[in-house]
C-alpha cells in the first residue's frame, strides 16, 4: 500500500483487492465508518468530515471502483459489484463491520450491502433515502426492507468495539433527508 497524508489528518493509499486497487482517504481509529460518494465523484466528497469523524472512529473514504483514483472494474459497472469492491476493500482493511453512510449513488451501495449481507453493516446513514430507494433495484429494495422490518431501527453497538449491549450506540437506520 502506498500512503500520503493530505492536510494534518487525513492519509491517503491505494489498497489492492481482488477487484483491483482501490484509493482510500482514511483518518482516525476506533470503530469503522465507510464513507460512499455519489457517482461521478470521489473520497474528496467527504474531504471536510474526515477529520470530523476520526476524532471518535476509523472514517474511511473511498474511491468507488472506475471513479477517482480506484482501478476500474473488469466486469460491467453495477451496483451490486461496487458493493462487492466496498466489501473488498473491508476484507482488506481487515474490518469485518462498518457503519456505512452513502450519498445518492454511494445510498444505493449502502442499501445494497445492508441487503446483501446485513451481519457486516453496523448501521446506514442514507442521503437522500427515498431517491435512493427508488434508483436500487426491486431486489435490493425488497432485500433491504425485510432487514430494516428484521433488525428494526436501532442496534446498540459500542463505537469501540461494534459488540452488542455497550451504552454507546450508533443507529442501525439513521435516515438523513435533502431537498434534492
Amino acid at each position: 500500500m502506498n500512503a500520503s497524508r493530505t492536510g494534518s489528518s487525513i492519509e491517503r493509499r491505494f489498497v489492492t483487492t481482488p477487484l483491483g486497487r482501490i484509493h482510500v482517504a482514511m483518518a482516525g481509529t476506533g470503530f469503522p465508518v465507510l464513507l460512499l460518494h455519489q457517482t461521478p465523484r470521489s473520497w474528496d466528497e467527504y474531504r471536510d468530515v474526515l477529520p470530523l469523524l476520526g476524532r471518535d472512529f476509523r472514517a474511511i473514504a473511498m474511491d468507488t471502483l472506475g471513479f477517482g483514483d480506484s482501478d476500474s472494474p473488469a466486469g460491467d459497472p453495477s451496483i451490486e459489484l461496487w458493493a462487492e469492491g466496498a466489501f473488498a476493500l473491508l476484507d482488506a482493511l481487515e474490518e469485518p463491520r462498518a457503519a456505512i453512510v452513502g450519498h445518492h449513488t454511494g445510498a444505493v451501495i449502502a442499501v445494497e450491502m445492508a441487503a446483501s449481507v446485513p451481519a457486516r453493516v453496523s448501521a446506514l446513514v442514507l442521503s437522500p433515502v427515498l431517491s435512493s430507494m427508488r434508483r436500487a433495484g426491486p431486489n435490493t429494495t425488497a432485500r433491504a426492507s425485510s432487514t430494516m422490518w428484521k433488525h428494526g431501527p436501532t442496534a446498540p453497538i459500542s463505537r469501540s468495539s461494534g459488540r452488542a449491549g455497550s451504552r454507546s450506540t450508533l443507529p442501525m437506520i439513521s435516515i438523513c433527508c435533502s431537498a434534492s
